[in-house]
């Protein structure tokens, strides 16, 4: 889908001419000979950009600036003029205009204006949509087997435009993974847009996704959704699994063709971008419940890539410790912090249920506030980093002791992988919360 320009202007010979050139570049043009009808066009076509004479009969061009900001404060607009002065292009710009361009029209000063517009867009609509969070940039970082598997299945997802779906327990770097695969896609140049279903209500879910008609009667602006500030490029839905039933299925129907409405809109929107979910929970489980659809998993699932959780690459463990405390001491501008024989071992044996996330934020802990310059095996200890303990089922005399170890061992696990949630873990494993409860209780 190319771009839609709307040009502007009460001469015709401006119109046919620069519309013609303008599309010979690539752009899919409308035109409107007055102010009126440019607010009408940009109602039922949503341009991506406007080029606006600025002296015209009736509604003049600062007039109808001033509409399309009220209308669409998002849309970029170029003023054109033939009798440019220094105050009109300041009135025009203290009204929102991108640029002020003068007749006559320079066919290349026109495209750097409109590409730098364009540009300048895509930028504002990343940084207004993008659901930033605090990621750890080295969760990858490592070379143990399961990190280099997941370097593979990255490098190999890359080169696709089919929806990947990553799967991994909470803070082993989903959401970087999601950039490495843009990162190293075609769509490198184009946005990233990232959506965690699990911060909006089923009803907001919509608009975030899909976007919004202007509403005369409620008040409400029109507003493009997350998947059309994504055109071209990748949208990261993380925490899938909390996707409202609805959502789900006007995303299945998104997946189909590429086409979807804006809500309480008429107009099909066609859009070209790359699905990219994650999940720490177990979708197929949730389909069991009922509160996934089947349908919808097979489609987002194409290339399902699994983040080994930090307990299962050890090897790594300490190569990212030092990189934390190098960072940590960079950053501080402080004495860079040693780890002993006894603590780099202990790091080793650890669980680490919040996995590099929780290594991560303990060495940033220590780096800024331990006074010595070496952090000791005690010094892990007195932050509750522990070798843990875990009875042996096998070693039990009889079948219930035996039972109980088993059943203890494995919903701890369960704890872990879920975030210490009972319920999400209670729901994986296919026990009420009041079972759940019970059992560790027990």
């Amino acid at each position: 889908m190319f771009p839609t320009l709307l040009l502007v202007d009460d001469e015709p010979g401006i119109l046919q001419s620069l519309g013609g050139l303008l599309q010979d570049e690539g752009f899919d043009i409308k035109t409107a000979p007055n102010g009126f009808e440019a607010l009408k066009r940009i109602e039922s076509e949503a341009p991506d950009l406007v080029l606006l004479d600025i002296w015209m009969p009736g509604m003049d061009g600062i007039d109808t600036l001033k509409e399309i900001r009220k209308l669409d404060p998002n849309i970029p607009v170029i003023m054109i003029t033939g009798h440019g002065t220094i105050d009109t292009a300041v009135t025009a710009t203290k009204n929102g205009a991108f640029d002020f361009i003068e007749k006559p029209l320079s066919i290349d000063k026109v495209l750097i204006t409109i590409n730098n517009a364009l540009h300048f867009q895509k930028l504002e609509e990343e940084n207004r949509y993008l659901k930033k969070k605090n990621l750890d940039r080295h969760a990858i970082t490592g070379n143990s087997p399961p990190v280099q598997q997941l370097r593979l299945q990255v490098f190999q997802a890359a080169s696709s435009h089919a929806p990947a779906l990553i799967l991994g327990e909470n803070g082993t770097g989903k959401e970087l993974v999601a950039r490495s695969l843009h990162q190293l896609s075609s769509r490198s140049e184009e946005a990233l847009i990232c959506v965690n279903c699990a911060s909006f209500s089923p009803d907001r879910m919509e608009e975030e996704l899909f976007g919004l008609e202007k509403n005369i009667a409620s008040g409400s602006a029109r507003h493009k959704g997350s998947i059309e500030m994504a055109h071209r490029g990748s949208l990261f839905l993380d925490q899938v699994a909390d996707l409202p039933m609805i959502a789900q299925g006007h995303l299945l129907r998104f997946l189909e063709d590429g086409r979807f409405h804006r809500l309480g809109g008429s107009r099909e929107i066609r859009v070209d971008v790359r699905i990219i979910a994650a999940t720490n929970r177990n979708l197929e489980q949730e389909i069991r419940q009922g509160t996934f659809r089947e349908d919808l998993y097979y489609r987002l699932a194409v290339l399902p890539i699994s983040v080994p959780p930090l307990r299962e690459r050890k090897e790594d463990i300490h190569a990212l410790a030092t990189l934390f405390l190098q960072e940590s001491a960079t950053r501080g501008k402080i004495k860079e912090k040693q780890l002993t024989p006894g603590a780099i071992t202990l790091l080793r044996n650890h669980d680490w249920p919040g996995n590099v996330r929780e290594l991560k934020n303990l060495m940033e802990r220590l780096a800024i506030s331990l006074t010595d310059e070496t952090i000791s095996e005690q010094t892990l200890k007195n932050q509750g980093v522990t070798t843990p303990s875990r009875p042996d089922p096998m070693a039990a005399r009889d079948y219930e002791t035996a039972m109980k170890l088993f059943s203890a061992l494995y919903l701890r696990k369960q704890l872990a992988i879920c975030n210490h949630s009972i319920p999400e873990a209670a729901a994986a494993s296919g026990l009420t919360q009041e079972t759940f409860q019970k059992l560790m209780d027990t």
